[in-house]
């Protein structure tokens, strides 16, 4: 399992509506693509315009060719990408044994 996170900044006084428009993305486009698992939405509370997603893809491949490469980025992009104060930063990451 792979664990994307992105971190978005949004323009100030946005939050409602990049919310309600993460909700629509997450239900029309993210959850919909192969190897996806699941995702959450985390809000800042000292940065009101910083939230963090945290995706949980099967694979690297599933997230980086399926869901990038693929025509739900571009339907996803455009509920989101609209409220983006910069480009996000995005990290994968993998589970660590810890016994």
């Amino acid at each position: 399992m792979i664990l994307e996170i992105a971190d978005f900044r949004i323009q100030p006084g946005q939050q409602a509506a990049f919310e309600a428009a993460l909700r629509i993305g997450i239900a029309t486009a993210l959850s919909r693509s192969p190897g996806f698992i699941s995702a959450r939405v985390q809000h800042g509370v000292e940065s009101p315009e910083r939230y963090v997603l945290l995706v949980e893809w099967q694979t690297l491949e599933d997230h980086m060719q399926g869901f990038r490469d693929g025509p739900l980025f571009a339907v996803w992009r455009g509920h989101i990408g609209s409220f983006f104060a910069g480009p996000p930063s995005v990290e994968h990451f993998q589970a660590v044994p810890l016994a």
